[in-house]
């Protein structure tokens, strides 16, 4: 199985703006792109996006082979669809240890 984690990873915050200036202020990420509904950050090694919206913790991105594929055999083991959003697409899923990723390919 060649899947990979990525280098992105993405959070909820009702204000993204907030919650940008303090990963500026206390990591040092810079900001690279913004819209009212998100803002990204860019560090050495990661790329944060900060989404507006509830808290869900961190969403971290995996790339596997077939989307469809994986959702199906994740939730057949125990997992949970968190966010399914073809049309963007986005397909969040938390699994049993409380771990959220969105699958990519």
């Amino acid at each position: 199985m060649g899947n990979l984690f990525g280098s992105d990873i993405l959070i909820q915050a009702p204000d993204p703006k907030s919650a940008a200036g303090f990963y500026v202020e206390q990591l040092g990420f810079e900001v690279t792109g913004e819209t009212a509904e998100m803002i990204s950050l860019h560090g050495r090694h990661i790329n944060l996006f900060i989404e507006r919206g509830p808290a869900l913790g961190p969403v971290l991105e995996v790339s596997v082979g077939n989307v469809e594929e994986a959702k199906a055999r994740l939730v057949k083991n125990g997992c949970v669809i968190v966010k399914d959003e073809p049309e963007f697409p986005r397909c969040y899923v938390r699994d049993q240890f409380g771990l959220i990723y969105n699958l990519t390919t």
